[in-house]
């Protein structure tokens, strides 16, 4: 499978953008695993799960097929990050108590990442695939960020976009599969947060290459407008999709 790369260009305001998850995502995974001495964060994108995940298990392994993203990775003492695609991690067999995909698992072959799943998880280990979607603010803002989302850019996004959208429930998931329960991200940004995240999206590198950064500068002077001061920090909420189970 060729590895679709939408972020490399991005990585060091991935990195400095994308929102952490909250700390009750690990803490619950976590908490179904029978051990904690290895977890696998697959797609790990600059590190955003994996440094969490290494406050309740004793080594993370993180892999990402990018290695600019790799690059830009948050250092952990605990944390040993990898240039590797999903599909072929490189571990031994039998090793990983719990394998975590956070807003990655749309661009895998998910049959293959599913037999390396097999392959590497010990009996009983816990397989996460977890994604956010639109993100949701106050009403003063919110319709600014729906229109640039849907109506601007939204002929960019890749194919994939939809699985995130349906929060991955269009995925086959053939493991014994728990509900999950309701578990959000949230912030307080300002404004130049909000852009900073904005401009990390896949769908904004197409818009940028088919009309140039004036679409994003105008969602800029549009959002400033009804934002109020600039340094305010609005709260601003994704919320989470998780497929979780057991192998």
């Amino acid at each position: 499978m060729t590895f679709k790369d939408h972020f490399s260009a991005k990585s060091s305001d991935y990195a400095t953008y994308r929102p952490t998850y909250p700390r009750a995502l690990v803490d619950y995974l976590a908490g179904l695993c029978g051990h904690a001495d290895l977890a696998l964060d697959v797609g790990c994108g600059t590190g955003q799960l994996s440094v969490l995940l290494a406050e309740r298990f004793g080594r993370v392994i993180a892999t990402d097929a990018s290695a600019e993203q790799i690059g830009k990775a948050q250092a952990h003492e605990h944390v040993e990050y990898r240039v590797a695609p999903a599909e072929q991690s490189g571990l031994a067999a039998g090793s990983v108590d719990l394998i975590t995909a956070a807003q990655a698992a749309h661009w895998f072959d998910l049959d293959a990442f599913y037999e390396e799943a097999r392959r590497v998880g010990k009996p009983g280990a816990v397989l996460s695939l977890i994604t956010y979607g639109v993100i949701q603010a106050d009403p003063e803002i919110n319709p600014v960020i729906q229109h640039f989302y849907k109506n601007i850019v939204g002929a960019y996004w890749p194919p994939e976009r939809r699985h995130v959208e349906e929060g991955y429930r269009s995925f086959a998931f053939p493991f014994e599969e728990w509900d999950a329960p309701p578990l959000a991200i949230e912030v307080q940004w300002q404004a130049t947060d909000l852009m900073g995240y904005v401009d990390t999206w896949s769908a904004v590198r197409g818009l940028e290459k088919a009309q140039g950064r004036e679409p994003l500068g105008q969602f800029r002077r549009e959002l400033l407008a009804q934002w109020g001061e600039p340094q305010r920090r609005r709260v601003i909420r994704f919320p989470l999709s998780l497929r979780v189970g057991r192998m």
